[in-house]
C-alpha cells in the first residue's frame, strides 16, 4: 500500500493512493504536468490511475482536472452538485465526469464518501478499503461532526486537516471576514481541533496520520506537529507507537509506502 500526498494547501491539493494494485487520485488541484512529474518521482504512472475522486469544487482541488481528463481520459467521480458548481465543468469531457454513489468499487478499492462541513456545494471526505486496510481523507472541514468521527474511526492511514493555529490566525493580516470564515463551522480545522479529534477517535493499534492543508500564512509545520503531539501525549497516546504523525507541504511530496496492517 502506498499513500503519497503530492501537494497540500491553499495553492493546490492532490493525494495518490495505491491499494491492492488499484491506483486512485484524490483531488487534482495542481497542474496535470506537476501531477505527472510527482507520480514519476515515486515510480507511478499517470496513465495507470484507475479513477479520480473529487472532494469539492474549490479551485485548489480541481485546477488540474481539465488537462488531466482531456489528455488522459481518466474517469472522475464527484457529487452532482459539485460538478454543477465547478468553474471548469464546461471544459471537461462529459464521459469522464461520473457521479459519486454512496458506495462504489474502483478496481479492488471500495470507496465510501461521507459528508463534511465546508462552504462548498456538497463537500465530502473519503473512506477507502482494500486488502484489509482502511485509508480515510478529511480536509477542508470546519468541524468534526459525529458522521465524520465515525467515518474516520479505525483507519490505518488518515489524512486529516490541521489548517491553522488559532492565535496566528486571529493576530494575522487576513481581513476579519476571511478570519471569520476560516474559523466558522464551514471553514477549516485548527491544529487543536485536529489534535482533539485524533485523541478522541477510535483507533487501531497503530495509525499513520498525515496533517494536511496547513496554511502558509497562519500555521507552521513544526507548530502543527507540536500542537497535535502535545494533545495526544497528554491524553495518553504514545507517539510512534499508537500514532505516527506525518507532515504535508504545498510543494513537497509526503509519502508512506508499507504494509500498515
Amino acid at each position: 500500500m502506498q499513500i503519497h500526498v503530492l501537494a497540500s494547501g491553499s495553492t493546490g491539493n492532490a493525494i495518490f493512493v495505491d491499494m491492492d494494485d488499484t491506483k486512485i487520485l484524490i483531488d487534482a488541484g495542481i497542474s496535470a504536468r506537476r501531477i505527472k512529474q510527482s507520480l514519476d518521482a515515486i515510480g507511478a504512472k499517470i496513465e495507470d490511475i484507475d479513477g479520480v475522486l473529487v472532494t469539492h469544487e474549490h479551485r485548489d482541488h480541481v485546477n488540474g482536472l481539465p488537462t488531466l481528463l482531456k489528455k488522459y481520459r481518466l474517469p472522475a467521480y464527484a457529487c452532482p452538485d459539485t460538478w454543477q458548481a465547478m468553474y471548469c465543468r464546461a471544459e471537461l469531457p462529459d464521459d469522464c465526469c461520473l457521479s459519486l454513489a454512496d458506495s462504489l468499487d474502483i478496481g479492488k478499492i471500495k470507496v465510501e464518501p461521507f459528508s463534511i462541513s465546508h462552504d462548498a456545494a456538497d463537500p465530502v471526505g473519503f473512506r477507502l478499503y482494500a486488502g484489509g486496510n482502511k485509508v480515510s481523507i478529511a480536509t477542508d472541514l470546519g468541524f468534526v461532526t459525529p458522521t465524520v468521527k465515525g467515518a474516520l474511526a479505525l483507519s490505518d492511514v488518515l489524512v486529516l486537516e490541521s489548517n491553522h493555529d488559532i492565535d496566528m490566525l486571529k493576530n494575522g493580516k487576513y481581513p476579519w471576514p476571511l478570519k471569520k470564515r476560516i474559523m466558522s463551522n464551514r471553514g477549516h480545522l485548527a491544529n487543536t481541533d485536529a489534535g482533539w479529534t485524533l485523541a478522541r477517535l477510535a483507533r487501531k493499534a497503530h495509525t499513520h496520520v498525515f496533517l494536511a492543508h496547513l496554511s502558509r500564512e497562519n500555521n507552521r509545520p513544526e507548530l502543527a506537529e507540536t500542537t497535535v503531539a502535545d494533545i495526544l501525549t497528554n491524553q495518553g497516546c504514545k507517539l510512534g507507537q499508537d500514532i505516527t504523525l506525518h507532515l504535508t507541504y504545498p510543494e513537497q511530496i509526503s509519502g508512506l509506502s508499507r504494509n500498515t496492517k
